[in-house]
């Protein structure tokens, strides 16, 4: 069972920044994805971004510009870096992991609220 422990989401001001982690174990080889996504009060989850075990990165619309993902393969550790922060960006952001078997697994969620 891959369990998936999310950090740093939290509290901050419009145009603020926020860096979420979150790592996988036990230790897998090779995840071929990991990425994040985010679901906001009364709406689906969506994608925010991806990177493969190759590097290549899928962001959604709102995210260019503003959200970098990268990975530490060694790790087991995904991160994303998010930049001018808006209001609608608050969300429950989850992490998630696409393994070679396509088995997929979520984390619990870390709330990222933007408000003045």
């Amino acid at each position: 069972q891959v369990q998936l422990v999310e950090s740093g989401g939290g509290s901050v001001h419009p145009g603020g920044s926020l860096r979420l982690s979150c790592t996988a174990s036990p230790y897998i080889f090779s995840i071929p994805t990991m990425g994040w996504y985010r679901q906001s009060p009364g709406k689906q989850r969506e994608l925010v971004a991806t990177i493969t075990n190759e590097g290549r990165t899928n962001l959604a619309d709102f995210a260019k510009g503003r959200f970098t993902i990268s990975r530490d393969k060694g790790a087991n550790t995904v991160v994303l870096h998010m930049d001018s922060l808006k209001p609608e960006d608050t969300a429950v952001y989850y992490c998630n992991v696409v393994l070679i078997s396509d088995a997929m697994y979520w984390g619990k969620g870390t709330l990222v609220t933007v408000s003045s």
